[in-house]
């Protein structure tokens, strides 16, 4: 019986983890990733990997919490495995620290990573320019080492990767059955979606192995998340801003912030800097259509635009475009148009 031919386009968190739900839940399939760069030159790779998801207005909060579930619970049971440490995963307990008390303190995540709590009045003191604080323990996920790990569980199950920019639908269709679009930041250009636009993340590596504890401001803006190898102190979310170039009064601004937090990374040894561009969108994008292509229907599976929230929410979403392809693959395509 002949293997339907999938192309997955992308190979950032989000892409490579949708390929490999589909090449290891889908016998009936063939799967190609096709992107311009792969690890370490992603998007991605400058992530920080906290699984610490916002609420995206616009998403059933219950399916925001089932992508959420599916990626916390895939990357627990790496923790679990002996394979933990070249994953580049593990459990990271900290604070997430608000300037003003949230309209609502208990998020629809609080009860799937673990030990969530309110901050006590005397964890407070440590921070007094802030309200009101949860303590969390949950997982960072370290992507210079996950991505290679992906890939490799990729290959193994006959997954095949190629370095290519795709620049047509159109043309990709000749030699495929399935597309997955995983193209982030790409899609504004390869499908025309002008909701996608550019959010710059900008953030140093420095050297402070006695940090253990994340803290994280809510507003996104300052965080530092230890890891295996440095500490990750950031950041940025300027929108639209298209520059990949390191920023030194950003990077100055992040070394302030974060040691307003923690006065001893004011002497902190720099290792690197990084910028990303975040596929920003107003909210993510998961769903499929059918491609027209001359006579032919082309199903096309959408799966971007999760802005800061590629690791948190990668696997669970993958999982559902997964499961978009399985279903496409008893149906039959509708009447082509004339």
């Amino acid at each position: 019986m002949k293997k339907v031919q999938v192309v997955v386009i992308g190979a950032g968190v989000v892409g490579m983890s949708t390929a490999v739900c589909i090449v290891e839940s889908l016998p009936s399939c063939t799967v190609t990733v096709l992107a311009e760069k792969f690890s370490p030159d992603t998007t991605s790779d400058v992530a920080a990997g906290i699984l610490l998801p916002k609420e995206i207005q616009g998403v059933p909060l219950e399916r925001q919490r089932r992508w959420f579930k599916g990626t916390f619970d895939h990357l627990l049971a790496i923790t679990e495995s002996p394979q933990t440490s070249e994953a580049g995963v593990f459990m990271s307990s900290g604070y997430q620290i608000f300037k003003e008390v949230p309209r609502n303190t208990k998020p629809y995540w609080a009860d799937i990573v673990f030990g969530f709590r309110i901050m006590t009045d005397r964890e407070m003191k440590r921070f007094p320019n802030y309200k009101f604080g949860q303590a969390i323990t949950t997982l960072k996920c370290e992507s210079l080492r996950y991505l290679p790990w992906l890939e490799k569980r990729f290959t193994k199950a006959g997954g095949q990767m190629k370095q290519e920019k795709v620049t047509d639908l159109q043309q990709l269709a000749q030699s495929y059955d399935v597309i997955v679009n995983c193209s982030g930041l790409g899609s504004r250009s390869l499908v025309g979606d002008e909701q996608v636009y550019p959010v710059r993340g900008q953030i140093l590596k420095v050297h402070a192995p006695w940090l253990k504890n994340f803290i994280r401001d809510a507003d996104g803006n300052t965080y530092i998340y230890p890891g295996i190898d440095y500490v990750t102190l950031g950041g940025t979310q300027q929108a639209n801003d298209w520059c990949l170039e390191v920023d030194k009064d950003d990077s100055k601004g992040i070394v302030e912030r974060c040691s307003k937090l923690v006065p001893a990374l004011r002497t902190a040894q720099v290792l690197g800097e990084k910028v990303g561009l975040r596929p920003g969108r107003s909210k993510l994008r998961l769903e499929r259509e059918w491609l027209q292509v001359q006579e032919r229907q082309v199903p096309l599976v959408h799966n971007y635009g999760h802005a800061s929230w590629g690791i948190s929410l990668s696997w669970g979403t993958a999982l559902e475009a997964m499961d978009l392809v399985r279903r496409i693959l008893h149906e039959k395509p509708p009447h082509a148009r004339l």
